[in-house]
């Protein structure tokens, strides 16, 4: 599979935020085993592109690795160096997408109008992200895909397991997911890790059932 396909196929991109530097394999390894093979680290993340390239490096082809809230093109390329295969951005940013696909990764700019969806795309994005997502809900997407069925859409913001088959059944190739599934506000311990590869898994399930 290509990596845009390998990024759609479970339909869950993790997205995480302020990752602790000693536990991202673990993590890693406990949304791995719950079957979210795709992984955006944000870029304000201390050594962020050290824990990039680490994860990159251990998982190989197992998991896509990307760079998240990427605003310009020398930060693109800067996580690209370090071995991101894809380039999640909160807006739309031409020379960031021109970046991206310069060196032959996934570009996934934000968007939320329309305009702004249509834009990105005939810039070369390969899927939009829908965001912030939550402030319309799953109808807006809906709405949207009206009109642009031809644009891949994955909302992110607000995303959770009581809204992920909506979005899906709503014209969704993927989800983007957050803080409902990543989050580092509590102890990194074994009982937080198991507890992270079943709900990693109940998204991919959700997510499997909305498709069919």
């Amino acid at each position: 599979m290509t990596k845009l396909e390998k990024i759609l196929d479970s339909g869950v991109v993790a997205v995480i935020r302020g990752a602790k530097p000693e536990k991202i394999m673990a993590v890693a390894k406990a949304l791995y085993e719950g079957g979210v093979t795709t992984l955006e680290i944000t870029v304000e993340t201390p050594k962020v592109l050290s824990l990039i390239e680490q994860v990159a490096s251990e998982y190989g082809d197992k998991l896509v690795i990307g760079a998240g809230t990427v605003l310009d093109p020398e930060t693109a390329r800067a996580a690209i160096m370090a071995g991101a295969q894809f380039i999640f951005s909160p807006t739309v940013n031409p020379q960031t997408i021109q970046m991206a696909k310069r060196y032959g990764v996934v570009s996934i700019p934000g968007a939320l109008t329309p305009t702004e969806i249509l834009t990105a795309y005939e810039h070369g994005a390969d899927v939009i992200k829908v965001f912030p997502a939550n402030v319309f809900g799953p109808g807006y997407l809906k709405d949207v895909h009206g009109p642009l069925p031809h644009i891949p859409l994955m909302p992110t913001g607000g995303v959770d397991l009581s809204n992920a088959a909506s979005y899906i059944k709503a014209g969704a190739v993927a989800v983007g997911v957050g803080s409902s599934l990543v989050s580092f506000k509590g102890a990194v311990d074994e009982a937080y890790l198991t507890s992270l590869t079943q709900t990693a898994r109940q998204f991919v399930e959700i997510v499997k059932a909305a498709r069919s």
